[in-house]
């Protein structure tokens, strides 16, 4: 048996990978094994890296692992994963569609209450971080607004979205904030900002061959729920380009909440993030939450959580002592 945590991972893209590494720096957690719906030999696992194994296998490790973390998809993976896997297995999730959530916690949250589990959904930086520190504006300054800016950067969804369209070969889409609405913000006033007016999009496509580009152009800029409300700008490069500069995964963003307290001080607090690696922070976040959520199962909690649910120094590896002597 491993000393520590015993952590399995449920999906071996970006994030799966992201969880691997963060693991290398707890000491105070294992990774036991990678489970995933693609063949284990095809994964550039190294010899003498953890064991992987088909998906279909899971429940054979009921007993043998502590927390599962799911690092799939919120689109298809994480649907069906997320209640199937809690009934059986604490788990830690980033599942990030903001207006499934409710639905999703519900779902989850009646697997892991039936299994006996607990089960922490929606981590990560947004949601998650982003999250927290939205509640503590809030709570903090009753009186004022909050606002949260993404980027710059590469936007995973978008992206796809642009890749779907006809004559597409290849593409990634960049969300930029836009620099006067966070400085009136951080000045102090509480504007009311159109979705225009906080963010534009930046898109780098590779044509199909003999595909229109202004077609193209056009079917992008006016796609509902993505670019129509956006000023979307669209630039047209070759694959190697594409792949020389564009193959990194930056993001980052800010959360502002700006409000007054008495004689109309004004008060800001602000949360921000820069990122050269989105999948590699979203996964440090995962790992520190599993390490929350063993610990609260050991207490004797059950359900669903979210990460407004954990207290800090649940995420730390050192001791409430240690905290308090160093960090209060």
């Amino acid at each position: 048996m491993s000393a520590g945590i015993r952590v399995g991972i449920v999906g071996h893209g970006n994030l799966g990978r992201g969880v691997r590494l963060a693991l290398q720096h707890c000491p105070d957690m294992c990774l036991e094994a990678i489970f995933s719906r693609r063949d284990p030999a095809r994964l550039g696992v190294a010899p003498g890296g953890p064991a992987v194994y088909p998906l279909a296998r899971v429940q054979e490790f009921r007993d043998a692992l502590d927390v599962l973390i799911l690092c799939g998809g919120s689109r298809k993976d994480l649907p069906e994963q997320g209640p199937a896997l809690a009934r059986d297995f604490c788990t830690v999730d980033s599942f990030d569609t903001h207006a499934r959530i409710p639905e999703y916690f519900s779902q989850v949250d009646t697997a892991a209450r039936a299994g006996g589990r607990l089960a922490l959904i929606s981590t990560g930086w947004d949601p998650g971080l982003f999250s927290v520190n939205r509640l503590l504006g809030e709570a903090i300054l009753p009186e004022g607004s909050t606002y949260t800016f993404w980027g710059k950067g590469l936007s995973q969804g978008h992206s796809d979205a642009v890749r779907r369209v006809p004559g597409v070969h290849d593409a990634v889409q960049y969300t930029i904030p836009r620099s006067a609405a966070i400085e009136r913000v951080r000045a102090g006033e509480t504007p009311a900002l159109s979705t225009r007016e906080r963010h534009t999009r930046e898109c780098f496509v590779v044509l199909e061959q003999g595909a229109d580009a202004e077609t193209v152009r056009d079917a992008i800029v006016s796609m509902p729920d993505y670019f129509a409300d956006y000023d979307t700008s669209v630039h047209f490069i070759d694959a190697e380009t594409l792949a020389r500069d564009h193959s990194a995964m930056p993001h980052g963003g800010f959360v502002i909440r700006s409000g007054q307290t008495d004689a109309g001080h004004a008060q800001v607090m602000e949360f921000s993030l820069r990122l050269q690696s989105n999948p590699e922070f979203t996964s440090s976040v995962l790992v520190a939450y599993a390490r929350a959520v063993v610990r609260l199962y050991q207490k004797g909690e059950t359900g669903a959580i979210t990460p407004f649910d954990v207290a800090p120094g649940l995420l730390s590896p050192r001791s409430p002592e240690a905290l308090r002597k160093d960090l209060l």
